[in-house]
């Protein structure tokens, strides 16, 4: 799996309400909670992560984890939630209630954008019911917060994205709900209660061009409301467009139940602005996190003495960040302003608080900042002011589990972070014991399955993983002495080492760190040779290949223990994978990276026949294949002594290559002189990723990662080639399925091939007619995620223990041990 970053943009319409029967105590404090967006908004889909937006009342702060994340892209493996924090002395801040998404459905951005007064909560979920949105209500009564009505844009079409910014004024008396898309250019509602009951006006932006994306973000202070409209910008790779659309502002003032815009705010400059927005002290600000280069800004506006508004001055960092965004969301705080810069640092992030001084001039008062886990943590992606505090969260943080940070201002003015704060942990439940039927109405605990039998699973928590920590690879081993079974699971900052033999009650065993001075990252794959297992890791730094005597799980007396490694093979820094010839006792490194001989990315070709001593025997590229320039970067592999039907290549060494953009078969007999024998394209290639043989070597079954993403094909597509003539494979079939699901890792034993295609998981075909696969089972390791392109779920599976057991990975869930019904294997 490789990560690919996509566009991002901000939509708008807006809808002003005042919900009847609502209103929060008159004690209770004003806030307005404004932008709470993401990095990943191409479709209006929120981040996956704890953190994706934030508000504060009094001194509770709510913090939502919409379930999914666009940017990367990463399908939804839980519905979204809403979670409530209170300061409890020695404790810091602790969550005192959890708000489920009331739908219970994957995907519809529960959480994307908050609102919070007094007993009064508001929670957008823009994407609900084809992207037409809605908002749901919640009261609070005593500590308890209960759903109580579902908000919808009147007349809602695909696309409105309603709930995408949300605000509630002063005292409950109306409040501002986003839907984003909305006609040509965005449009606002404006309900108000009186006398007569709860009356409407539509509301539009003078002058708003087409697709203005009006009501972004909003805001409201008094009787006043702040609407931005970015424009239809988005941010390719992180990059600004080459003519983005100019930003706008506007304020609408309500009188009664009567709704005027008393004034349109456009920068200096024409740069994009509203994308966040904010009032304040009477003041309007609207973020710009594209100007100056992506560094950011923020725009202030006021009025004059006679309510004509101008632009009165830009802020900007005081140390700029390259490509910080800052002002990519903004938030007042008891008199001071806080801005998100979740670009800062190559996006670990950072907020800036502002403040005021007497001459009316604002000023950087502090940075905050903390440390953040994973690649990107996104820190200030979304802010939240309060009294003396402020809450920014960090949702790429701890690999997209999200955290959100908790930082209060002293007596004497300094600031500090008090606290970090997440949801209570949550997550599947083990399943161990007798093995488990699928049932005939397809599901066995709570999974949906077909002719897959469920006989244990072990949740990542469970396996040697922390808050954050997902598992990746899978490998098996059988011990040759014992005859027992072993799974080698990835995780991103480790090897686990789980006994299966008795299936229904693995045992984990222990784990074994990454190499010392390392980083956690996304990718640990690993291969078996000779009762060892070489581990390499991708984007991880110095981490090189780690060498471990597997006969050592032998003698693990009191688990889980941790384990040092056995040998270290330092000739290159990082890998995509590994791939070994047990035949021949040869590793072919593919993805190298970071430092070393990489080989271009291609194959790194290792020595194993003395395992703890493994020695560089060479590189073998392709130049045909691979992405442009890269002299053929080479993804995965599968490398045999070849006894197929080509009589030409009879007793060589040949590696099938998938290769990016093309399968490559390469000839690797002498590792001084390796040759290409040939390449092969294919229609809509997106990314040639892995694949396998069939036993007789007739044919090869690749697939492509992202060929779904891309829109390539309209379901998980297997190529099947045949290369009965190594110089000349020939594509015979695109076996497309009846599912959007991506495919990752597929492996095949006798006439069965098992797929591991993320989100739908497990999924097992029967291809004794080589060439038209037929269902023949599937287990889906993410319960109640809609089956879409993207990231998550099952990486892989090892289908070739002679009990008949398959171990399967699936990323944020943990080990899966499955059986297929009434299948014949040969050991």
């Amino acid at each position: 799996m490789r990560s690919h970053k996509r566009d991002f943009l901000h939509a708008g319409a807006v809808i002003l309400l005042l919900t009847p029967g609502l209103s929060a105590p008159a004690a209770a404090p004003a806030v307005a909670q404004t932008h709470a967006g993401s990095l990943g908004h191409a479709s209006g889909a929120p981040l996956i992560g704890f953190g994706a937006a934030a508000a504060i009342s009094g001194d509770e702060i709510f913090v939502s984890r919409p379930g999914e994340f666009a940017a990367f892209p990463m399908p939804g493996s839980e519905p979204g939630s809403v979670h409530v924090f209170r300061r409890s002395g020695a404790d810091g801040w602790v969550e005192i209630a959890g708000i489920p998404a009331p739908s219970g459905v994957y995907g519809d951005g529960f959480g994307e954008a908050l609102a919070v007064e007094g007993d009064v909560l508001v929670v957008g979920a823009p994407k609900e019911n084809e992207s037409r949105g809605a908002a749901y209500v919640f009261l609070r009564e005593g500590s308890m917060w209960s759903f109580w009505e579902k908000l919808e844009a009147p007349d809602a079409m695909p696309g409105d994205v309603f709930g995408s910014s949300v605000a509630i004024g002063t005292g409950g008396q109306f409040g501002v709900i986003g839907a984003p898309g909305r006609g040509a250019g965005g449009s606002v509602f404006a309900y108000v209660q009186s006398d007569m009951g709860l009356t409407s006006v539509e509301l539009t932006g003078s002058d708003a061009p087409a697709d203005a994306r009006f009501g972004a973000a909003v805001s409201v202070e008094g009787d006043l409301a702040l609407v931005g409209a970015p424009g239809p910008f988005s941010l390719n790779q992180y990059a600004a467009p080459a003519q983005p659309q100019a930003g706008t502002g506007y304020v609408f003032r309500r009188s009664g139940t009567d709704w005027s815009e008393i004034a349109r705010l456009t920068p200096a400059g024409g740069l994009v602005a509203g994308l966040s927005a904010v009032l304040e002290g009477g003041e309007a600000f609207l973020g710009s996190p594209l100007a100056n280069q992506a560094q950011g800004a923020v725009f202030r506006f006021a009025a004059d003495d006679g309510g004509t508004w101008s632009q009165t001055g830009m802020i900007v960092a005081d140390s700029p960040s390259p490509a910080a965004f800052f002002g990519y969301a903004l938030a007042g705080a008891g008199g001071r302003l806080v801005v998100g810069a979740p670009g800062t640092n190559n996006f670990s992030g950072a907020a800036h608080v502002l403040r005021a001084g007497d001459d009316g001039e604002w000023s950087e008062e502090t940075v905050l900042q903390s440390e953040t886990r994973g690649l990107m943590g996104f820190m200030g992606n979304s802010v939240a002011g309060g009294d003396g505090f402020a809450a920014v969260g960090a949702p790429g943080s701890e690999f997209f589990e999200g955290i959100g940070f908790v930082f209060e201002r002293d007596a004497g003015g300094a600031w500090s972070e008090a606290d970090s704060i997440h949801e209570t942990e949550f997550g599947l439940a083990s399943v161990t014991g007798d093995e488990m039927r699928c049932s005939d109405d397809g599901t066995v605990a709570g999974f949906d399955c077909s002719e897959v039998d469920l006989v244990s699973f072990l949740p990542a928590r469970e396996v040697g993983g922390g808050r954050g920590i997902m598992v990746s690879d899978i490998w098996g081993w059988v011990d040759p002495q014992t005859g027992r079974e072993y799974a080698i699971l990835g995780r991103f900052d480790g090897t686990s080492f789980i006994d299966v033999t008795d299936a229904g009650n693995p045992i984990y065993l222990g784990n074994l760190p990454l190499t010392e001075g390392a980083m956690p990252n996304l990718w640990r794959d690993m291969k078996v040779y000779a009762d060892h297992t070489f581990i390499v890791a991708d984007n991880a730094g110095e981490h090189g290949m780690q060498v471990f005597d597997l006969t050592r799980l032998r003698d693990v007396t009191s688990p889980p223990v941790d384990f040092d490694e056995d040998a270290h093979y330092a000739e290159f820094a990082s890998a995509h994978n590994i791939v070994i010839n047990e035949e021949s006792g040869f590793a072919y490194v593919v993805g190298g990276s970071g430092g070393g001989e990489t080989c271009g990315g291609a194959l790194h070709m290792v020595d194993l026949r003395d395992p703890r001593n493994p020695t560089f025997a060479g590189c073998f590229a392709d130049p045909e294949t691979g992405n442009a320039g890269s002299g053929g970067y080479t993804h995965d592999a599968q490398c045999v002594i070849y006894d197929g039907p080509d009589a030409d290549y009879a007793g060589r060494e040949v590696c099938f290559n998938a290769s990016a953009t093309k399968l490559g078969i390469g000839d690797v007999t002498d590792k001084d002189n390796p040759t290409p024998i040939s390449n092969a394209a294919y229609p809509n290639v997106a990314y040639s990723h892995q694949g396998w043989l069939s036993e007789d070597q007739r044919y090869f079954y690749l697939n492509d990662e992202l060929d779904e993403l891309t829109g390539g094909t309209t379901g998980t597509r297997t190529l099947v080639w045949d290369v009965a003539d190594l110089d000349d494979p020939v594509l015979v079939r695109e076996f497309v399925q009846d599912n959007a699901a991506s495919d990752h890792n597929l492996y095949i034993r006798g006439d069965l091939m098992y797929q591991s295609n993320y989100v739908s998981g497990l999924r097992i075909f029967d291809i004794s007619d080589p060439e038209n696969p037929v269902p023949a089972g599937f287990f889906d390791t993410v319960p109640g995620s809609p089956d879409a392109p993207g990231f998550a779920g099952s990486w892989s599976n090892y289908p070739f223990f002679p009990s008949g057991n398959i171990i399967v990975s699936s990323m944020r869930e943990g080990l899966f041990v499955l059986r297929k019904r009434e299948t014949a294997l040969v050991p």
